[in-house]
């Protein structure tokens, strides 16, 4: 097509079923759905290569085109992959109108993170929020959104409130202060963990002694050849009751 926009072609799809999906995976194809608002869902069947070829360029828009039928523009809407192998299962898509905004969820990358003053002091860089939704026309939903965070130091942090949002859109949230995309944290804080993680470690392994003059805990046995310190007191204290009462006998 004309439009300058990744096509991916598709083969129209009339059996349903697990079964015939399955049969269409074992055969190197993924089955799918174009959704289109007051119109009837499209099935299709597209080849597993060609539509991992679209999909892995990260187009936020592009065309199908259903054997028979003109190419339409369009945009994900779900796509399921297998748990373990990751490879694509079903594909539904979303034919949207050039003329009217959507809502879509784009990816957010940082970039400049080993330039960051905190991270060249030892600072760690966590990227929290990786991905945003962003309403706009079809034509201006950005594929990726970069944030730069070279200039960060120790203890900074950046909302999606001081993120521009791309020319033409405008970013959906409740509180675009409250969306954290990334924080550079001090490097103390990770060899904390690691030492609170050593001693939890540590209390937690058996065997460890009882202290001298401690009592055995309720429950735990005495080690052979060993007396309970109460119980051996208890005994003490009888013996010499005991030579108390001889002596005044006699």
């Amino acid at each position: 097509m004309a439009s300058g926009r990744a096509t991916l072609k598709a083969a129209s799809r009339t059996d349903f079923g697990s079964r015939e999906s399955r049969r269409l995976r074992r055969q190197g194809l993924v089955p799918g759905v174009v959704y289109a608002n007051g119109e009837d869902a499209r099935p299709f069947q597209v080849a597993e290569r060609d539509a991992g070829a679209v999909l892995s360029e990260g187009h936020a828009l592009f065309d199908i085109e259903i054997e028979g039928s003109t190419a339409v523009p369009v945009v994900v809407k779900e796509q399921q992959r297998h748990p373990v192998r990751g490879d694509l299962q079903h594909l539904d898509l979303n034919e949207v109108k050039l003329d009217e905004k959507i809502q879509a969820e784009v990816p957010i990358e940082v970039e400049g993170a080993e330039e960051a003053p905190g991270s060249k002091e030892g600072g760690v860089l966590e990227h929290i929020t990786r991905e945003v939704t962003v309403e706009a026309l079809p034509t201006e939903i950005p594929d990726r959104i970069v944030v730069d965070v070279s200039h960060m130091d120790i203890n900074d942090t950046i909302q999606l409130s001081m993120v521009p949002p791309p020319q033409g859109s405008t970013f959906v949230a409740d509180d675009l202060e409250e969306v954290t995309i990334a924080t550079l944290t001090p490097p103390r804080l990770e060899k904390e963990l690691e030492e609170i993680e050593e001693e939890a470690a540590l209390v937690g392994e058996e065997g460890e002694e009882v202290p001298e003059g401690e009592e055995v805990p309720e429950g735990e046995e005495v080690p052979e050849g060993e007396e309970a310190p109460a119980e051996a007191e208890g005994e003490a204290a009888g013996e010499e009751s005991g030579e108390g009462e001889s002596g005044g006998e006699g």
